[in-house]
């Protein structure tokens, strides 16, 4: 008997891999919808990098991208990922995505994307602290963007908060996150960049140490609303994956069609073959998700932290605590997108925390 067959005669790992299997493998692209947006957050990698200035507004965008969507389907994509810009500001095009591929969209939370004709649509949220903090990085002061996005968001079964937390900023989070919770919101951790250079508590040279303990106390006070699990806080926020240190040589989602990244396609790291990140001209791609030029060690991008476990089972195969984590990470990608083919049982999300706490912390 082989690992693998070993580890799934146990009833619960066996039904979460099924359920992986049926739903099938992912092809995954990221879309940037539209290059406007009605913020300037401080510290976004979309202006930050100038990905807003990549598109030619003298073209027909609207022709373009019906091209784009016809390639897509053609070429056997069957996920995107939908970032900006805000798509909020381009619902028809949210809705033709919507309509001809599994999908989720990031969003600032401003506009509300309405519940009629996008009832199956994972809603990333953000929020970036507090609604202080919030408010001071997002809304330059004025506005409080967090307070809107609540409202918008209230009792919405397809959003979860997107919170992007600063290495100086752990003291927010349960405050934070028993708002979200309380307004009938799951949330999925992200981690500040700072790509503007503040500094200070925004400083990643900083380490997340202190965020990864308090994320995992909430984890066990709110265990059915978060959708990090410990295992994967620790890999996002330590930057490890067994002998791996991420970075631009391990990242698994960079574009393939992208000549820069020939190499790295060759360096004999996994890597997610279908993958291409596309501007919003709808043509051109750049070098991964979230970066043009910028170093990566400076991602702390959810996504593709999720994608680097994804692709590396077999460094998991060592034990079951192992396989476990490997596993679990990736239901949980797929249940956040709602990619599983049947509803997940009541209660789930609580009892994959539960079993990953009673297991040995992983060196």
């Amino acid at each position: 008997m082989s690992a693998l067959s070993a580890y799934l005669t146990d009833p619960f790992l066996h039904d979460l891999y099924t359920q992986i299997r049926q739903a099938g493998p992912v092809r995954s692209i990221s879309l940037d919808l539209t290059h406007e947006c009605n913020l300037r957050c401080t510290g976004c990698y979309y202006f930050a990098e100038g990905m807003d200035a990549m598109v030619d507004t003298g073209t027909n965008l609207d022709q373009e991208f019906a091209r784009f969507v016809q390639r897509e389907k053609e070429r056997g994509t069957n996920f995107i990922t939908i970032v900006g810009g805000e798509p909020s500001l381009r619902l028809d095009r949210l809705k033709v995505i919507y309509d001809n591929f599994k999908m989720n969209v990031a969003t600032n939370g401003l506009v509300r994307i309405p519940y009629e004709g996008f009832e199956e649509m994972p809603l990333g949220v953000a929020v970036w602290g507090d609604h202080e903090t919030d408010a001071n990085l997002r809304g330059t002061g004025k506005r409080d963007l967090f307070r809107i996005a609540l409202a918008n968001y209230k009792d919405d079964a397809r959003a979860f908060f997107y919170y992007t937390v600063a290495p100086g900023k752990s003291a927010e989070i349960e405050k934070v996150v028993r708002q979200c919770v309380e307004n009938g919101n799951k949330v999925l951790f992200n981690y500040y960049c700072d790509l503007s250079h503040l500094g200070g508590a925004y400083d990643y040279h900083a380490g997340f140490g202190k965020v990864r303990a308090e994320i995992d106390r909430m984890i066990e006070l709110y265990p059915q609303h978060i959708l990090t699990t410990a295992y994967f806080n620790q890999v996002i926020t330590s930057g490890r994956l067994y002998d791996q240190r991420w970075g631009y040589e391990v990242c698994t989602n960079v574009s393939t069609n992208f000549p820069y990244n020939q190499q790295r396609l060759e360096n004999g790291n996994p890597y997610n073959p279908h993958f291409r990140a596309y501007n919003a001209d709808f043509n051109s791609t750049r070098r991964c998700c979230t970066g043009i030029h910028r170093s990566c060690d400076s991602c702390f991008d959810a996504w593709e932290h999720f994608s680097w476990i994804m692709v590396n089972m077999k460094k998991h195969l060592g034990s079951k605590e192992e396989f476990t984590r490997w596993l679990t990470s990736m239901y949980m990608f797929y249940y956040i997108n709602r990619l599983l083919l049947q509803q997940p049982e009541a209660g789930i999300v609580a009892r994959i925390h539960a079993l990953l706490q009673a297991m040995p912390t992983p060196a």
